[in-house]
C-alpha cells in the first residue's frame, strides 16, 4: 500500500504536461479535535493519491490545512469524499483565481503538531470558539465603519505586495509573532472597537479570531474564506473591490492580482514591481522581489556573491554547500542586507 509519495517533482510535471488536462488549484482548512492524525493522515493519502491529488497537506490534533492541485475531472469525486467525513462535509473550498496545472507538483500529507503554528502553550484556550465570520459585501461595510479596527494577519512578505486599504499590516515574519504584538497594541479597544481581520483563506484569521475572544476582545470578526474568496464574490456581485496589489500564495504562482496596482517594488534596483522569486543559487533560495531587468541583470540571484556561485559548475556549488544549513536565511523572506530598496 503507497502512503508517501515516489516521483519526483521533474517526474511528475512531465506526467502533467504529457495528460494535458485541466486541474484546479485548491485550499481548505477545517479547526476539529482529532483523535488519531496519523490514521487520519494515511486515509488521505490513500484516497487522494487514486485521484492524482497534488499538494501540501498538514493534519494534527486540531485539524487540517490543505493546499493543493486536482484534475478538474476528479473534482466531484474529491468532494464526494471530502463530504464523507463528517467534519468536513461541506468545508469551504477556496478555488484559486488564477489557474496552474503545476502549482504543485507532489502529494505531501504531514502530520504536525499543529496546522497553524502559533506558539501557544494554553489548555484552556479552544480554538474552535472562532469570531464572527462575514462576506464581502459585509467586510466592505464592516471596515468603512469608523468604529471599525482592520488587522491583516499575514507576515511583512505578503503585505508588501496586496492589503486592504487602510489596514493594519504588522511588520512580522510569522503568524506566532504577530498575535502578542497585536494584543498589546489594540489592548484599550478591547471593550468598544469592532475588531476585523483577513489573511488568505481564512486560518489564520479564525485562529487569531478565537484567540482575541479568549483574550477578552468583544467584538471579533473575519473575513470569511479570506482573500481568495472575497475576491470571488466581489467579481461575481459586482462589488467594489478594496483590496490593492497581489495576493501571495503558498505554490508555484507565489501571487495572484486583485487590482492592477503594484504597491511594492524590486528590492534590488527600487523599479515598482510585485513579483516574488527565490534567489537561484540553492545555498541561498532568498525569497524576494526582483523585476525583470534586475534578474538578467543578476542571473535570478540576490547579490553578486550569489551570483558568482551560481555561475561555478554544479559540482563545486554542491561542494560548497556542503555540511552547511541555510534555512535561517531562506526564510528571512526579503530580510537581507543585501536588498538596497526593502521597505
Amino acid at each position: 500500500m503507497q502512503l508517501y509519495n515516489t516521483l519526483s517533482a521533474k517526474e511528475r510535471e512531465t506526467l502533467i504536461e504529457e495528460a494535458g488536462k485541466e486541474r484546479l488549484t485548491i485550499s481548505f482548512y477545517q479547526y476539529a479535535h482529532l483523535g488519531n492524525p496519523v490514521i487520519f493522515r494515511n486515509h488521505l493519502f490513500i484516497h487522494w493519491n487514486d485521484l492524482d491529488v497534488l499538494g501540501r497537506i498538514y493534519v494534527a490534533n486540531e485539524g487540517i490545512n490543505a493546499q493543493l492541485s486536482v484534475p478538474a475531472e476528479n473534482f466531484q469525486a474529491f468532494k464526494k469524499h471530502l463530504d464523507s467525513i463528517t467534519f468536513l462535509k461541506d468545508v469551504r473550498l477556496n478555488i484559486a483565481i488564477e489557474q496552474d496545472n503545476k502549482s504543485f507538483l507532489k502529494l505531501k500529507v504531514k502530520v504536525r503538531k499543529k496546522i497553524l503554528a502559533d506558539g501557544l502553550n494554553d489548555a484552556t484556550f479552544d480554538v474552535t470558539n472562532k469570531g464572527v465570520h462575514v462576506n464581502a459585501e459585509k467586510f466592505n461595510a464592516l471596515i468603512e465603519d469608523p468604529n471599525t479596527i482592520l488587522v491583516d494577519m499575514r507576515n511583512h512578505y505578503e503585505s508588501e505586495i496586496g492589503h486592504f486599504k487602510n489596514a493594519i499590516t504588522p511588520d512580522v515574519d510569522t503568524f506566532r509573532d504577530s498575535l502578542d504584538i497585536i494584543e498589546k497594541d489594540l489592548d484599550e479597544f478591547k471593550e468598544d472597537k469592532k475588531l476585523v481581520m483577513y489573511c488568505t483563506g481564512g486560518i489564520r484569521c479564525e485562529k487569531a479570531s478565537a484567540y482575541y475572544k479568549h483574550k477578552g476582545f468583544k467584538n471579533v470578526y473575519q473575513l470569511e474564506g479570506g482573500i481568495i474568496e472575497y475576491a470571488r464574490q466581489t467579481k461575481d456581485q459586482d462589488l467594489e473591490n478594496k483590496f490593492i496589489g497581489k495576493n501571495f500564495v503558498f505554490d508555484h504562482r507565489r501571487g495572484e492580482r486583485i487590482s492592477a496596482d503594484v504597491i511594492a517594488q524590486c528590492h534590488q534596483c527600487g523599479k515598482a514591481c510585485d513579483t516574488h522569486v527565490n534567489c537561484a543559487n540553492e545555498a541561498c533560495h532568498l525569497l524576494f522581489i526582483q523585476c525583470r531587468e534586475c534578474a538578467e541583470k543578476m542571473t535570478d540571484c540576490c547579490s553578486v556573491e550569489c551570483k558568482e556561485i551560481h555561475a561555478l559548475p554544479f559540482v563545486e556549488q554542491k561542494r560548497l554547500r556542503k555540511g552547511k544549513t541555510v534555512s535561517n536565511k531562506i526564510f528571512k523572506k526579503g530580510r537581507s542586507k543585501v536588498l538596497k530598496f526593502k521597505k
